[in-house]
């Protein structure tokens, strides 16, 4: 299940990537694929406000993904992997809604 964890490592990677250029973005960064940034009150605090979620959401991802590299194969012990990842995927985009309510114009 080695390889399994390194993609997983990867994805979570990418996640904290997003975080980095959102964080540098001299222009307020658009959340969701294909969609201009919002107006806001203050760009900059936006940005590390969205880029703080991208990390916080790279991180839990990086921690749902152990099991991957302890259990076994069909293991039922992934089934926390998978709902902790849906989970987990909501907080990030109630997270963004929250922000946006706070910092949009």
């Amino acid at each position: 299940m080695l390889t399994g964890f390194i993609i997983w490592t990867a994805v979570s990677v990418l996640m904290a990537v997003i975080g980095v250029i959102t964080w540098r973005s001299e222009k307020s960064a658009g959340f969701y694929a294909g969609v201009e940034g919002p107006q806001v009150k203050n760009v900059k605090k936006y940005n590390h406000a969205v880029a703080k979620l991208w990390f916080a959401y790279a991180a839990v991802l990086e921690l749902l993904g152990l099991p991957l590299l302890f259990g076994r194969q069909n293991s039922p012990v992934f089934i926390i992997t998978i709902l902790g990842t849906v989970a987990a995927t909501v907080g990030l985009a109630a997270g963004y809604h929250f922000i946006l309510a706070k910092h949009q114009v």
